[in-house]
């Protein structure tokens, strides 16, 4: 079993500041509205406003108020995602997204913070979501905005600008890791081989009492575990602390020993050591195709030493 599968990913590593966007100390998966802040205008830096329906935003609600210099592309209508055999939430193609990612002014000098409504877990994972494919695209410069705009405008000293900020388009090369992506065999051998699988979706979906409209069958994998994704943030749309983090992928999947936790550095997922530790982090399949490290599992690995 050489992939952690996860659907569902957030990010759990607090932000700390950097002297330089462009030093060589790799960018930490969360920053706080205050890091932002102060490194408004520095050059490198893209905030990428990804407000959508699922936190009840859409272009006009940006347009009434975003963090100054931010551009706007809609998670679930600009191309973050495709449709696959009728699979809908896909990975769209690497040109596709290299062409998104451009158009935003983007490239790969560039330091990406996705800011996210800071509405709900769900909406939460619109950023993540986007942080992962950037991850899978091999670019490591990306951070998630804890707590999303709502935690940042909540702060009258944090300034506010209205309008529309147009990009100047940038050439964006992939440098595309397939190690990131599996599909439902993986899964299938993962089971076969004992691995234990976490499902990050709601309790109810687990237990097979609701389905989401996407899935084919109700319940959940044979023999997976549950570990809301809901249980990963607070109310005000951050992420949990990494010790509650380590609480609950213990409780989940006590096969898994977590020792430590990383104060910043880098998130790449050490897939080799979550193997070794037995466990597979799963949504239940929708279609027959899923995807490795998507969105708060594999984030909160990187946060934690897992051997």
């Amino acid at each position: 079993m050489k992939r952690l599968v996860t659907l569902l990913c957030f990010v759990l590593l607090a932000g700390g500041g950097a002297a330089g966007l462009r030093a060589a100390e790799p960018a930490t998966p969360l920053v706080d509205a205050a890091w932002l802040a102060r490194h408004l205008g520095q050059p490198g830096l893209v905030v990428l406003d990804v407000r959508n329906k699922l936190g009840g935003a859409s272009e006009r609600t940006y347009r009434a108020g975003h963090v100054p210099g931010a551009v706007y592309s809609d998670y679930l209508t600009a191309g973050w995602r495709s449709e696959v055999d009728g699979v809908p939430g896909q990975l769209p193609s690497i040109a596709t997204l290299e062409a998104l990612i451009g158009g935003l002014g983007i490239d790969e000098g560039s330091h990406v913070v996705v800011v996210a409504g800071g509405t709900s877990a769900l909406d939460m994972g619109s950023a993540t979501r986007v942080y992962w494919t950037f991850k899978v695209l091999g670019h490591d410069k990306v951070s998630v905005l804890d707590g999303g705009y709502r935690l940042y405008a909540a702060d009258p000293d944090n300034p506010i600008e209205t309008g529309w900020n147009e990009p100047e388009a940038k050439v964006f090369t992939a440098n595309f890791r397939p190690e990131m992506i599996a599909d439902y065999r993986d899964v299938v051998a993962a089971q076969a081989a004992g691995t234990r699988l976490i499902d990050l979706r709601p309790p109810e979906q687990y237990r097979g009492e609701k389905a989401h409209s996407a899935a084919k069958r109700a319940g959940t994998i044979p023999g997976a575990t549950n570990l809301p994704e809901s249980s990963l943030t607070t109310e005000d749309g951050r992420f949990v602390a990494p010790e509650r983090v380590a609480e609950l992928l213990t409780a989940a999947a006590p096969r898994l020993s977590v020792v430590g936790v990383a104060s910043v550095g880098t998130d790449r997922i050490d897939l080799e050591a979550a193997t070794r530790a037995g466990v597979m982090v799963v949504n239940a399949p929708t279609g027959n195709t899923i995807a490795a490290a998507e969105h708060t599992m594999a984030l909160m690995l990187a946060l934690l030493k897992v051997v």
